[in-house]
């Protein structure tokens, strides 16, 4: 986990509002995901399979490096 690092965001107001999501999913998804794509203001989207979330897609934002996990939440939108 040293080589990812979380938001203030994240840590304050992520973790607050769905208190279910784990920092290591977060860390699964952007090592295995599903599909990634650039987001306005520097920033990327992944998207991945957690199997903790049966049924769901975990969408996960981070910084443009790659690696500073900004925001997650499930996908009700995400279309394989």
């Amino acid at each position: 986990m040293d080589m990812y690092h979380f938001t203030e965001y994240f840590e304050e107001q992520v973790l607050r509002k769905r208190p279910y999501i784990q920092k290591a999913w977060c860390i699964k998804v952007l090592e295995n995901p599903l599909r990634v794509e650039p987001q306005e203001s520097n920033r990327y989207r992944f998207w991945g399979e957690v199997p903790e979330l049966p049924g769901k897609i975990l969408r996960v934002v981070t910084l443009k490096d790659k690696r500073t996990i900004h925001n997650a939440f499930p996908d009700r939108r995400f279309k394989i």
